[in-house]
This record gives C-alpha cells, structure tokens and sequence, in this order.
C-alpha cells in the first residue's frame, strides 16, 4: 500500500507537466517496473488504476462509456504481459551489473507502441462520442505524436535513474556525504556548463519570433547532450539527455507542436545512438569508487 500511496502521487505529478509529444509518466512507469521486483508490479497497478478510475468517472458522461472503460485500464497492466517475457529473454542488467542498453531500448520502444495504440484508440472513442466537435483533430497525427511522448518521456526518466543506481553501486560501503556528491565531475559539468547553456538556448526558441532561429536553438540543444557523453559515457547522456529534453519542452508553443516534433524525433534517436554507444564504451563507465 505504501509503493501504491508512493506511485500515484509521482505519478499526478508526471502526468501534470506532461502533454502529448512527452509523457513523463512513460519513463515512471518504466523506470518501476524495470526496477521494482515483480511482487511489486500489483501495487504499481493499483496505484495507476486510482487516479486513471477517478479521471474516467469524471469525464465519462462526456466522452463515453466506451472510452470512459478503456481509460480507467491502467497502462501498466497493458505492459507487464510484454515487459515480462522481454525482461526473461533479455535481462536489463548483465552478469557483470553493467546496464544492457539495448534490451532497455527494445523495452522502451515495445510499450511505447503499446501506449500509442491504447491513447489512440481513447481518442478515436472520444471523438466517435461527438461527432464534429474536434474536427481538427486527426487520430493518426496524435498516434506519432504519442509513440515519440512515450519513448522520450521514458528516455528522460528511466536513463537517469539507472545512472544513478549504478553509481550509489559503485559507492559500495563508502558514506554518502556532500563532499563526495560535489566531487563529482558529471555534476560539476552539468550546473557550470549544461544547464546555462541549455536555459539560454530555451530562452532564444522561446522569445523569438522567427521560426528557423527558433528550430536552430532547439537543435543546438543536442552539443550539450553531446559534450557530456563524449566526457561521462552513457551516464553523461542521461543527464545531459534528461536537461535537453525538459529544456526543449518548455518551449513549446501549442499543445501539438510539430516544429517541436521533428526536434523531438531527431533528439529521440541521438539519444538512443548516445546511450547504445555509452554503454558500450568500458572505458567510459568507469566510476570512482568514493565519488557519486
């Protein structure tokens, strides 16, 4: 009952900072369920079934019995029968505790086909329910839109989180101290170079009103992500990747932005190349012992 209590309150807060083109909830989700042991996936769906039960009694009487029943079904409960034999076959963690990257990846693609299906099919519900009111909306735009939400989304959370288990790992016996928290280079690179240059680049996409200067800034996003990586391996690119995606969400200009959208596709797959490459790369994991 406490992982439940725990789950929906990170979760509201997920889902209230998220829109179409990024589903934080994606990565909470995943980062649980890849995380958490297997006794533990219950509470998870509970704790997305309360929230997800109270939102389809709301709004049912204006969308729709149908879409007020498939809206109440969490989406945990629609990805543990894939996630399950995807985590047997391949196992996130190799024999050494290193992270397989690509076993992540697939996970992550594989449930955000499964959230894009299952949002769509609501959309498509909802729209049936009234007819002509959203004539504007077309269901096969919004499903891209949640394929690329759900995988970014899951890449801004659940990278991040692995890094950091990794390194509180490699701490071992050590004591946890802020000494050896600010002794860490990623993080020293990441307030004294990243995040000031990420916040400016937000601050030129945002004011300006020129629509190629504002796509140049959202793409010049991709050197810090690069910069960490080159330095930190794939934990750099977890960091750098999680500040580039949030920076880049704030400067969204409407609630299905496709200017964003191509940033968001080409940021999804540098991504992914980072990490695959990261993880790959020994001598860019090394961690040391008494430093986070």
């Amino acid at each position: 009952m406490a992982v439940a209590a725990a789950y929906i309150g990170f979760y509201e807060l997920c889902r209230y900072v998220s829109f179409p083109q990024w589903m934080l909830m994606s990565g909470f989700r995943l980062t649980c369920l890849l995380l958490l042991p297997p006794r533990y996936w219950p509470a998870i769906v509970l704790g997305e079934a309360l929230p997800l039960l109270e939102n389809a009694v709301a709004w049912g009487p204006k969308f729709g019995i149908e879409w007020a029943l498939l809206a109440a079904v969490p989406m945990a409960l629609l990805w543990i029968p894939a996630l399950k034999p995807l985590c047997a076959r391949w196992p996130i963690h190799d024999a050494e505790g290193r992270p397989n990257m690509t076993a992540i990846l697939m996970a992550n693609l594989v449930t955000a086909i499964i959230t894009a299906a299952s949002t769509t099919v609501s959309l498509v519900l909802a729209l049936r329910h009234n007819p002509g009111q959203w004539p504007d909306v077309v269901p096969g735009d919004y499903f891209f839109a949640y394929l690329l939400g759900a995988y970014l989304g899951a890449l801004t959370l659940t990278p991040v989180v692995l890094a950091l288990h990794e390194r509180f790992r490699a701490l071992r016996d050590a004591p946890l101290s802020v000494g050896s928290v600010w002794c860490s280079a990623l993080l020293r690179d990441t307030l004294w170079w990243v995040l000031p240059a990420l916040a400016m680049l937000a601050w030129v996409a945002v004011l300006t009103p020129n629509d190629e200067l504002r796509t140049a800034a959202r793409l010049a996003m991709l050197w810090p992500v690069f910069g960490l990586a080159w330095r930190h391996g794939w934990h750099g690119t977890a960091v750098g990747g999680m500040a580039a995606s949030v920076a880049l969400a704030m400067t969204a200009k409407d609630f299905l932005d496709p200017q964003m959208i191509r940033v968001q596709l080409v940021l999804a797959i540098a991504l992914s190349g980072s990490l695959l490459w990261g993880a790959r790369n020994k001598g860019a994991r090394a961690v040391l012992p008494e430093r986070l």
